[in-house]
């Protein structure tokens, strides 16, 4: 402020809570309003010399205040506003506005009025219809908060005055995220997503919002080079360093080769300097999440380097020969999981049954939708639908909304969209055996994450009524097998001190999820008492269900999976957990 000559200004987002007024050094002084949530909160920042003509201040909410000055016999009104961000709930939007239009009402006839106010919206290019309130330089589309905005000036008679000067976009725009693609993609979904009764529809929109608003990657694996300790120095030095080779190739003089040498010898020790200031901060942020998230990086990423063979393009066949045309290495790979995905172990056929639980299920919540949105990570690979977790993230609450409808409508019909009955198998390598052997690799699965997000508000639903037993320690929260190892360690070390005998059954269970047979599973979900109800849901997942192979060399044909658990799923490892439980207990 001092260095722009600014003397009074508006801010939003303080987050402070109270209301209150400080001395914030330089010469100002901030009247800000905020609540226990430090969430929104609103402020005017004021030199100190205007401070004593402050008449009257009113703190409507943590999104609207006023400040009354007296300034050479004019009456000056300062109005700070902060309106709910894109994807927001309407009822959020109209309180604001209401707000706003009560302030201004109270302001009596005469006396001038300033808002400087985040609008959190874009009242577009151009004046056509609108000349009495803005002018033609605002910022791309209009959207439905650009619209309120207009309707607001023209209701009061105002001028949205940024709009009346041409500025770089930069300059005209107060936050951008991605190039405001975030913001574009939400403001081209917020109107239609929540409107298609269908999955098919929604799922069309969005992904044609996104490629025109986000545009299409490529998809390729980009080299393995260690560039994570990279920054804007290095960059630049390396850029000089090549402009000088250019120079040095068009003219071989003496001085264009000293300028080139001497480049290369700064590029040299920028990247050492470089490096080193980023193995200092990764080592004082071990202790930290992030911390380990980038050692774990680093150190997959390096142990990627030093394997012989990073990506196989060749595979054996059964009798072990080798397959190197394209067609005949995604026909094995087919073969080898089509086999394995539909293929039971040798069991006796269970010839009693057990009754089913008949209770009626309550609809879907959107408190469910929401803690099992908040669940869901972000950065994961999508599966064939092509729509990852992000766009529901960025929805907001209309997402919530929507997909509240939607798991309704699939818990009420007990069948899912055909679209997520569809997956991609990837094969991982265990790095263990042959790497040109199909049986080495594990099968992952890409799944539609909405469908993924579906499966979590059933898995949770589901605990509720499934009780594992306290013995059980894989994929159980707030539980880990390192637990039941430090357990089995204590046991021997007292059956050792006493010098008794301790047997232990260690039993490695071959293509556990693979081969889990389907029938078994809902009679265990039956036994363990849950309703019908989401027994058929569950069953639901599993009918129909297909998939293709994604290997080095290109997709495979889709072929069915009848046997075994999606590898990959969200609910999965609790199906699994729950099956062994029932077993171990016959």
């Amino acid at each position: 402020m001092e260095r722009r000559k600014v003397d009074i200004l508006c801010v939003q987002e303080t987050r402070w809570k109270g209301s209150k007024a400080r001395s914030i050094g330089a010469g100002f002084k901030l009247f800000y309003y905020g609540v226990d949530s430090k969430r929104n909160g609103v402020g005017v920042v004021l030199k100190e010399e205007f401070v004593r003509n402050v008449l009257e201040v009113k703190r409507v909410s943590d999104r609207v205040m006023s400040l009354k000055f007296e300034i050479e016999g004019v009456m000056l009104n300062v109005v700070s506003g902060y309106a709910p961000q894109v994807g927001c709930e309407l009822e959020e939007k109209e309180r604001f506005w209401t707000e706003l239009d009560e302030v201004m009402e109270s302001i009596p006839t005469g006396e001038r009025v300033v808002i400087g106010a985040d609008f959190n919206g874009h009242v577009g290019e151009g004046n056509t219809g609108d000349e009495e309130v803005m002018g033609k330089f605002g910022v791309k589309e209009r959207n439905l908060e650009g619209q309120m905005v207009v309707d607001f000036a023209k209701r009061m008679d105002m001028g949205v005055v940024n709009t009346y000067f041409q500025k770089r976009e930069e300059h005209r725009v107060t936050y951008k995220s991605g190039g405001r693609r975030t913001q574009k993609l939400r403001q081209a979904l917020g109107g239609q997503v929540v409107l298609p009764d269908d999955w098919e529809t929604t799922a069309e929109v969005i992904r044609e919002t996104g490629r025109k608003v986000l545009g299409v990657s490529s998809g390729r694996r980009k080299e393995d080079k260690e560039i994570w300790w990279w920054n804007e120095e290095v960059q630049d030095s390396i850029q000089r360093k090549r402009l000088a080779k250019k120079k040095w190739d068009m003219d071989r003089t003496e001085e264009n080769r000293q300028e080139y040498k001497e480049l290369q010898r700064r590029v040299k020790r920028e990247v050492s300097k470089a490096k080193q200031k980023a193995y200092d901060e990764l080592y004082t942020r071990l202790d930290t999440r992030e911390g380990e998230k980038d050692l774990y990086r680093l150190a997959r990423q390096r142990d990627r380097d030093g394997k012989d063979v990073q990506q196989v393009r060749v595979i054996k066949d059964r009798d072990g020969r080798v397959l190197t045309s394209e067609e005949s290495v995604q026909r094995r790979w087919k073969e080898y999981f089509e086999e394995l995905m539909n293929e039971e172990n040798e069991r006796e056929k269970r010839v009693e049954g057990v009754n089913s639980v008949e209770q009626k299920v309550v609809k879907i919540r959107k408190d469910e939708v929401r803690k099992a949105l908040k669940r869901m990570k972000r950065g994961k690979a999508v599966g064939p639908d092509y729509i990852p977790v992000e766009v529901w993230k960025c929805l907001g609450e209309a997402a919530v909304e929507f997909l509240t409808s939607l798991f309704n409508r699939v818990l009420e019909s007990e069948r899912m969209p055909e679209e997520w009955r569809r997956s991609v198998l990837v094969p991982i390598f265990k790095n263990k055996g042959d790497v040109q052997n199909c049986s080495n690799y594990r099968g992952i699965k890409l799944m539609s994450h909405t469908m993924k997000l579906w499966e979590r508000v059933v898995e949770a639903r589901l605990r509720k009524v499934v009780e594992i037993c306290e013995q059980q320690y894989g994929f159980m929260p707030r539980k880990s097998t390192t637990d039941a190892i430090f357990a089995l360690r204590i046991l021997m070390e007292k059956y050792r001190d006493g010098q008794r005998e301790l047997h232990c059954v260690f039993v490695d269970l071959e293509k556990a999820y693979d081969r889990v047979p389907r029938e078994e599973l809902w009679y265990c979900m039956r036994k363990s008492g849950v309703a019908e109800k989401y027994v058929r849901v569950v069953q639901d997942m599993y009918e129909r269900s297909r998939t293709v192979v994604r290997c080095a060399v290109g997709q495979t044909e889709e072929f069915k999976v009848e046997v075994g658990l999606h590898q990959g799923s969200a609910l999965s490892p609790f199906l699994f957990a729950m099956l062994m439980d029932q077993l171990s207990e016959e």
